[in-house]
């Protein structure tokens, strides 16, 4: 009878997370803690294969929100304003245990871009079910009590390492004998309660041919679906071309901060200045007319949370002119990171007109026929 109650409080939970009509935008790791390993959901982790590797939630896979920008060498998208051609999306996202029936719980670090860069992907192709855990994984290690005790006994363990090698320089060795007995208990405990920590390590990583590749735990058995992406139900709404950008701009030009269009720029200021150029953009710089307000103006990093309060972002884009009844576009390098991120906080907000320039600057500044700035 228990577990009968435990099968249907989780078929309920699961429920009420699946709506198509649910607005919720974060779930807080109290509430999505209960939801890993159990069926009809995956965490997927939008941090890069390295930081996967060393650390990810239990059971998970990785999208790394970086390469779902899909583009040719010279930062032409394949299927604009898309981040992958539908089929190809469909191959990608199958592979990593994905139906259209799943519950996907986007989560990084705690910063924001990355998970913000898995909602939106799944947004964009009309797939509903997405949430973001709010401060990811350092959220989930502090509420994991495994993980609280794993913590104390490697603290324990570095200290009593310490005074082991000390002992022995001062060739005290009844005492190095002693502190190393205890240093190899502590250690044995750390790895007998590794396998029931939240947070696992190492990857498993499947070729998939076109340059694509699904990175999985290795611990789960995580078998392929089948993803369905029906084009009547993409979401282009939520995307912005370079030619409606390029609209945007010259509306701007002509009517300053009384045009009814935003654009902002989201990267760091070197970038942005055109000192720093990544991966194969031809020019530095951005896009004329934009706002500057970098992605690390959203996260809050004093209490590990991938957003401010509500009320200080209010603030934040009202300072900037950034008002819901403009329409705005948001941009970074690839469209799903840094520019995602103040999109779901222009979201959280209710700001209905609102767009990641999926091309960003990976195709603007590789443009030569549209302006720049520096």
């Amino acid at each position: 009878m228990k577990r009968l109650m435990q099968a249907l409080l989780i078929v309920a939970c699961l429920a009420s997370f699946l709506s198509a009509k649910d607005k919720k935008i974060l779930i807080e790791a109290e509430e999505a803690v209960k939801l890993i390993g159990k069926p009809g959901v995956m965490f997927v982790s939008g941090d890069d294969d390295t930081a996967f590797e060393n650390g990810h939630i239990k059971g998970s896979v990785s999208m790394y929100a970086h390469h779902l920008h899909h583009a040719d060498i010279m930062g032409n998208l394949e299927c604009p304003p898309l981040f992958m051609c539908p089929k190809t999306a469909e191959h990608y996202i199958e592979a990593h245990g994905i139906d259209n029936d799943t519950l996907v719980i986007a989560y990084d670090n705690f910063r924001g871009p990355n998970a913000t860069g898995v909602y939106w992907y799944f947004k964009s192709y009309g797939h509903d079910k997405v949430l973001i855990l709010n401060g990811g994984m350092e959220a989930i290690k502090k509420i994991d009590p495994n993980q609280q005790k794993y913590d104390k006994l490697k603290k324990e363990a570095k200290k009593v390492k310490k005074a082991y090698k000390k002992a022995k320089k001062a060739n005290n060795m009844d005492e190095y004998k002693k502190l190393k007995e205890k240093y190899a208990a502590l250690k044995k405990e750390m790895k007998d309660l590794t396998p029931k920590l939240l947070i696992q390590k190492g990857k498993k990583v499947v070729d998939l041919g076109h340059h694509l590749h699904a990175v999985l735990d290795p611990k789960a058995d995580i078998k392929p679906k089948h993803y369905h992406i029906d084009k009547n139900k993409i979401r282009y709404d939520l995307l912005a071309s370079k030619e409606e950008v390029y609209k945007a701009v010259k509306d701007r030009l002509k009517n300053g901060d009384s045009s009814k269009y935003v654009i902002i720029d989201t990267r760091g200021m070197i970038e942005i200045i055109g000192e720093r150029k990544m991966d194969n953009v031809a020019r530095g710089g951005h896009i004329p007319t934009s706002k500057f307000i970098e992605w690390k103006n959203i996260t809050d990093f004093k209490n590990k949370k991938s957003f401010r309060d509500l009320n200080e972002l209010k603030e934040l884009f009202k300072r900037y002119g950034v008002t819901p009844d403009k329409t705005i576009y948001a941009y970074c390098q690839v469209g799903t990171g840094r520019g995602s991120d103040i999109i779901t906080a222009l979201e959280l907000l209710g700001y209905k007109d609102i767009k990641v320039y999926s091309g960003s600057w990976n195709e603007w500044g590789n443009d030569m026929n549209l302006p720049i700035r520096r």
